[in-house]
């Protein structure tokens, strides 16, 4: 990529469709498109015109946009042409366009010039992607608060305070003299710097508890065979996902389910029958059941009612779990140790149970929404500002606590970009769309 060029791409999705939107940004945008729209405004304006080649031949009629930098998305001339969805008035366009010399955008080249032109940070890039690719209500909650730029405030507003903080220190140990400088800093600094300290800690808390709303709340269902597992899951997305039989170990590998519960993702899975086994594929199915458990917000533990209670030492002491008692259609519940009983034949309990895990996640979702929360890149140089802050809090020496305080603001400016950040910008643009 080179921000001299001029780009041109389709932002508009695939065709045929109703209506295409074209984009072109650059140094030369303008210049371009003059030559394909007659009285092009320069100024920032919506009007409709016609496309034509440059022998004057009529492509087709749309809407012209006209963005003048800086002030456009990014920071540079930028127009957009809606015309007619076709792939001819489509493709027939982008062949002006490179004769005239423009190239096509690579992935997500709009939005690094409008990050390397300072129209948005790091943070704010990251939830644009996530606002594109949310297909939950959640999702987009959560993604429009961190593109909207609430996150990337409440991270310089850390960073700007423990700047201030350490310049205050470091006056008092080049001017410890003078009478214009404070004789002690340690009650107007150590406070605010123990509370940003408890703050980043609670942000990386609530960063992490947002991947179960970014990438689905997971929700791992285990139990003996035969106990109906794989029932309970055809039942809950009402068809035929997992193989159901009376023989015991059919299932033999984790089934993946994604469903939008009241706005919420919820990734199902089904898993292998827990018991002891001699067949290898099935101690492997088994092995792939343990380890889901291990990375589950909710584990679903079914059991035939009639069956004597087990230990299932696969689900650890501190996992989310919900205990339910299967085939109550042909069984009378003889105890209490179940939170639900469930008929998958009369569908007795399954909405009781699908409203519980909407409720978990829900509980989840509120301790991150009054925060907003990144992605789990943030959490990394979160938890090393927190190191950093804890150094500092306990040291002895003004000088090396001054540092301490320097290097957890760096920290959080490479979550924004405002440290050096080559490294991980190619990674993070190919995640766009084309257009974007």
């Amino acid at each position: 990529m080179t921000d001299h060029d001029t780009i041109f791409a389709l932002s508009s999705g695939a065709n045929p469709s109703g209506v295409a939107v074209i984009r072109i940004s650059g140094p030369a945008a303008f210049h371009a498109a003059g030559f394909l729209v007659e009285n092009l405004p320069r100024k920032r304006a919506m009007v409709l015109r016609s496309i034509r080649r440059r022998n004057k031949d009529l492509i087709d009629s749309g809407l012209v946009l006209v963005f003048p930098g800086p002030a456009s998305f990014t920071g540079e001339d930028c127009l957009e042409l809606q015309v007619h969805g076709s792939r001819a008035v489509v493709n027939a366009i982008f062949a002006e366009l490179r004769e005239l010399g423009l190239r096509p955008a690579e992935p997500g080249e709009f939005t690094q010039r409008a990050f390397n032109n300072g129209k948005l940070d790091l943070v704010e890039v990251e939830g644009l992607g996530d606002l594109i690719s949310a297909e939950t209500e959640m999702q987009r909650r959560l993604a429009i608060e961190q593109s909207a730029g609430g996150l990337s405030r409440r991270y310089h507003e850390w960073a700007t305070a423990l700047t201030r903080a350490r310049a205050l220190i470091e006056a008092e140990l080049d001017f410890a003299d003078e009478d214009d400088v404070p004789g002690s800093v340690s009650d107007q600094v150590w406070a605010d710097v123990a509370r940003i300290a408890e703050e980043i800690d609670r942000q990386i808390i609530a960063t992490e508890k947002a991947g179960s709303v970014r990438d689905a709340f997971k929700v791992v269902i285990l139990g003996p065979p035969n106990a109906g597992k794989s029932s309970f899951l055809n039942a809950l997305v009402e068809r035929d996902v997992a193989i159901v039989t009376e023989i015991a170990g059919t299932t033999r590998d984790v089934i993946e389910v994604d469903l939008d519960l009241d706005g919420f993702l919820v990734r199902f899975s089904d898993t292998a029958g827990l018991r002891e086994t001699a067949d290898l594929v099935e101690q492997e199915g088994i092995r792939r059941a343990r380890k889901a458990a291990d990375q589950a917000d909710l584990v679903l533990l079914l059991e035939e009612i009639d069956s004597s209670p087990q230990q299932f030492p696969e689900i650890g002491p501190d996992r989310p779990l919900l205990r339910i008692g299967t085939k109550a259609d042909k069984y009378a519940p003889s105890d209490n140790r179940f939170d639900f009983c469930l008929s998958v034949t009369s569908g007795e309990g399954l909405d009781r149970i699908r409203q519980a895990i909407i409720e978990r996640a829900r509980e989840n979702w509120s301790s991150i929404a009054s925060l907003g929360a990144g992605r789990l890149r943030h959490v990394g140089h979160l938890q090393k500002a927190s190191n950093f802050l804890q150094e500092a809090l306990k040291g002895t020496q003004l000088d090396l606590r001054a540092e301490s305080l320097r290097l957890a603001a760096d920290s959080l400016g490479r979550i924004t970009g405002r440290v050096d950040v080559e490294d991980m910008l190619d990674v993070i643009f190919s995640e766009f769309c084309i257009g974007k």
